[in-house]
């Protein structure tokens, strides 16, 4: 983070786990979002147009929101790929 000059908001630690509500309050605030699982990148719609798969996929085996989550803008990234995070931060 510090070599691409990003500033960190907010840091949730992993204690305080997030569930399916707080995932959802989150996507409704986002205008889209991109879930990576290991070199599998998806994009959602957020705000009204989110749907129930979109949550699901932002939510690991144990129901919890995966991790690590960063909002950018109105935009959600959830998971790690090199490429998805390259773009939205560049």
């Amino acid at each position: 983070m510090e070599a691409s000059n990003i500033t960190i908001a907010t840091t949730v630690p992993a204690s305080r786990k997030l569930q399916r509500e707080d995932a959802q309050a989150l996507l409704a605030k986002a205008s889209k979002m991109i879930v990576a699982k290991g070199k599998k990148v998806v994009e959602f719609k957020g705000g009204k147009a989110a749907t129930d798969e979109a949550v699901d996929a932002m939510l690991g085996s144990t129901g919890n929101l995966r991790a690590p989550t960063s909002v950018v803008g109105k935009t959600l990234l959830i998971g790690f790929n090199e490429d998805a995070f390259n773009g939205v931060f560049s």
